[in-house]
């Protein structure tokens, strides 16, 4: 493209080439092809991406052309600090001709010579997804149009950046999800056992969880939990909770103590945080089942000869939430009686209220094997209907005399 090009026909040019960049190739090379045609448009040397981290409040250089470096050296800036930061704090663009310690913070830019910088926010309706910066070893001038050019890149580049996000969040959550849950229930003397997950609809995997290990003493720890959210970060929380209930459970034969623990250490650690859990212990005589619920929906028992109901065990407050003394409460458990532990996906609808759920699935928990139990609740509460949260299920039996 020539000199004389005007602003316009590197306007047209740019942007058929992000719609067919962001229409056949993966976020990755979006991101790589948009930065080596804007140094090419815009005739400067580098071109960087820096994506947002609003937790952390820093931006996180991602993608680079010219200055590499900035990606392989993982240059962090914080908001508000230096160019980039500054770009960020105002969301508008900055154009900076005079570059040294005290305009940046970066020494990578200062390193690589650059004598003119202009940087735009990458945006996505009121969120901050990052910062696009370019710039020339050469003392320019960057007029308007060029300005209102990486504007337009940058909300190209906002998207690709969202898209590479998210399937990388969902793809870490999965794998994290997948080697925290049980891949096969353990065999335990004296108890029978069947389960079910599966993912819901909602965008982002889940934090629900369930979990069976043996304690010593040959007694039993059973879990079901559902973190509040969606994507990694659930899932981190997750499974976060699930290592240091095992380690508290170790501990004490309280479930009330080892859950109290478990807030605890929920709320220093991780403020905000918001769970359910249930906790169950199972002695070595198999006959009962010690519970606590920390803003947990009841498990259903069947015992034979009787109807199903839910067990009548006091609900406290989820996990992340101060209130009164957590408790336990022993519960019977009958030969060939039936347990049933679940999250809140398998009978909530967005059609009908839960208590339509519940019933369903108290007529469906009978004293059978767990699979087929399973199998069953999950007929008459899922069907032919995908879900729009995650379910998890967990049937237990205590083996007929």
């Amino acid at each position: 493209m020539s000199e004389t090009s005007t602003a316009d026909e590197r306007l047209q040019v740019l942007e058929a080439i992000t719609d067919t960049a962001l229409g056949h190739l993966d976020a990755h090379k979006v991101i790589a092809t948009i930065l080596a045609r804007v140094r090419d448009v815009l005739k400067v040397d580098t071109a960087t991406v820096l994506r947002h981290d609003p937790d952390a409040q820093l931006l996180q250089a991602i993608a680079a052309s010219g200055i590499e470096e900035e990606v392989f050296q993982d240059v962090r800036i914080a908001v508000g600090a230096g160019f980039a930061g500054r770009v960020a704090a105002e969301r508008r663009p900055v154009i900076l001709d005079h570059v040294d310690e005290t305009t940046v913070v970066n020494s990578l830019l200062r390193e690589r010579g650059l004598r003119t910088l202009l940087g735009v926010p990458m945006v996505a309706g009121d969120d901050l997804i990052g910062v696009l910066h370019v710039g020339s070893v050469t003392p320019r001038e960057f007029p308007e149009a060029d300005v209102e050019l990486l504007r337009l890149v940058a909300a190209r580049l906002a998207l690709a950046v969202q898209i590479d996000l998210s399937v990388t969040d969902r793809a870490a959550a999965s794998a994290l999800q997948r080697g925290l849950l049980p891949g096969r229930l353990p065999p335990v003397a004296g108890m029978q056992f069947s389960a079910r997950y599966v993912p819901g609809t909602e965008p982002g995997v889940g934090g629900d969880w369930y979990d069976l290990f043996p304690l010593p003493g040959d007694r039993l720890g059973i879990v079901m939990g559902d973190v509040a959210g969606h994507g990694l970060n659930a899932a981190v929380i997750m499974g976060r909770l699930r290592s240091a209930l095992r380690a508290y459970s170790l501990e004490s034969d309280d479930p009330a103590e080892v859950l109290s623990k478990l807030d605890r250490k929920v709320r220093h650690f991780e403020p905000g945080a918001l769970a359910t859990v249930m906790y169950g212990l199972v002695p070595a005589s198999r006959d009962s089942v010690a519970i606590s619920l920390s803003g947990h929906l009841p498990p259903v028992l069947a015992v034979p000869g009787h109807p199903s109901v839910f067990v009548d065990v006091p609900v406290d407050p989820p996990i992340g939430v101060s209130g009164p003394p957590r408790r336990s409460t022993v519960v019977g458990l009958p030969p060939g009686a039936v347990l049933a532990f679940y999250t809140d996906g398998l009978v909530e609808r967005r059609d009908h209220l839960i208590d339509v759920g519940l019933r369903r699935l108290a007529d469906v928990v009978t004293p059978d094997d767990p699979g087929v139990v399973c199998a069953r609740a999950m007929a008459a509460l899922v069907g032919t209907t995908p879900a729009q949260d995650d379910i998890a299920l967990l049937v237990a039996r205590r083996e007929p005399n």
